[in-house]
């Protein structure tokens, strides 16, 4: 059971992978409008591009392959905890894991850290069931935990979570592929994560149905407009989480929306 609670000023965040590792101070008054913010994944170590990183548009969306690049915890903390301590809404990390083992030597780090609201984990694309709930206990602490679940999956694990200590679930963004041309016209196939509004009708269902359950969800997916967010909301969902539309309508986004969603 964690110290503290999963508390949100208002119901608008970004989702991992959006804004960066910290508010940038120079964006403190577009920011204001966030209920918390959410950092990029960060690894326990540093991890590099993949390999001919990919933004891949497709009617409806468009496909992301980045291999989620960051400098590793412990750079991170260096460059970003005095950020994060002055930030004017709760930061939430998001720890990208591929072992349970990882989370013992990360939180002892956190934990320790003022300003952070508490932890997103986000768990392998191939988790099972006992492999989730082994994530989830190993990240319980005096943080609340939000156990960010791959999509596929999502409603058939959020039940073991919840139960396992997870404050709440969200949703990481779908896979897919898509059939491309290199350089030298062959085609081949790039797998990546999914953006965009054609997302959404997938999403609002998969809140739902946790929803129906009695369980926590924070909702993700394809939002790009108020009535999106507002039907979330509406399913359910404690709060809502931006992506591809912070790309295409900048930071002011935020107290645009907060007004609105009021």
């Amino acid at each position: 059971m964690s110290k503290y609670d999963l508390v949100f000023a208002n119901p608008l965040m970004n989702a991992a992978g959006t804004l960066g590792f910290a508010p940038a101070s120079h964006d403190a008054q577009a920011l204001s409008g966030l209920g918390a913010f959410v950092t990029d994944p960060l690894s326990l170590g540093m991890r590099t591009p993949a390999h001919g990183p990919h933004c891949l548009p497709y009617p409806g969306g468009f496909l992301l392959h980045t291999g989620y690049p960051n400098p590793g915890l412990n750079t991170a903390l260096r460059r970003h905890a005095a950020r994060w301590a002055r930030a004017s809404q709760p930061v939430i990390v998001h720890l990208l894991v591929q072992k349970v083992e990882d989370l013992s030597w990360m939180l002892p780090r956190l934990e320790r850290l003022e300003g952070l609201g508490g932890l997103e984990v986000g768990l392998p694309p191939e988790v099972d069931a006992s492999a989730a709930v082994a994530f989830t206990r190993a990240a319980a602490g005096e943080l609340p935990v939000i156990v960010r679940l791959p999509f596929e999956q999502a409603v058939q694990l959020a039940p073991a979570v919840v139960d396992a200590g997870a404050a709440a679930v969200s949703l990481s963004p779908p896979r897919g592929t898509l059939l491309v041309a290199n350089k030298s016209g062959s085609p081949h196939l790039v797998e990546g994560r999914l953006y965009g509004p054609s997302v959404y009708p997938l999403a609002l269902a998969a809140v739902r149905a946790i929803t129906a359950r009695g369980l926590p969800v924070i909702g993700a997916g394809g939002i790009y407009t108020v009535e999106q967010a507002r039907a979330m909301l509406a399913s359910g969902a404690l709060a809502v989480q931006l992506d591809g539309i912070i790309w295409k309508e900048g930071l002011q986004i935020w107290n645009c929306w907060k007004s609105m969603l009021a």
